[in-house]
């Protein structure tokens, strides 16, 4: 095991944290659920494309970074559509 693999380990539980948010949202402030459940999203997927990054690295394969590339680019432009999609409520 080296400093890559548990450096994807690491973020991989990370994930957990920001399903959690998805899932549950603010149960304290129902006003602001919304906002939260996209702050979740939007943390999941820059997780995602630092996991995919890392992973790129640890087995030495190049299309990952492309991969990466693409995933970053898309998650910004979704989490744009879906802030769009839902402005009546946030």
């Amino acid at each position: 095991m080296n400093l890559w693999t548990i450096t994807a380990v690491l973020l991989l539980a990370a994930l957990a944290p920001c399903g959690w948010i998805c899932l549950r949202g603010s149960p304290q402030r129902p006003e602001e659920d919304v906002m939260v459940r996209l702050m979740g999203l939007e943390t999941a997927g820059t997780v995602d494309v630092l996991l995919l990054l890392v992973l790129a690295e640890r087995l030495h394969r190049t299309p990952f970074f492309d991969l990466a590339l693409m995933l970053a680019l898309l998650t910004f432009a979704a989490g744009l559509v879906f802030a769009r999609f839902l402005e009546r409520w946030l």
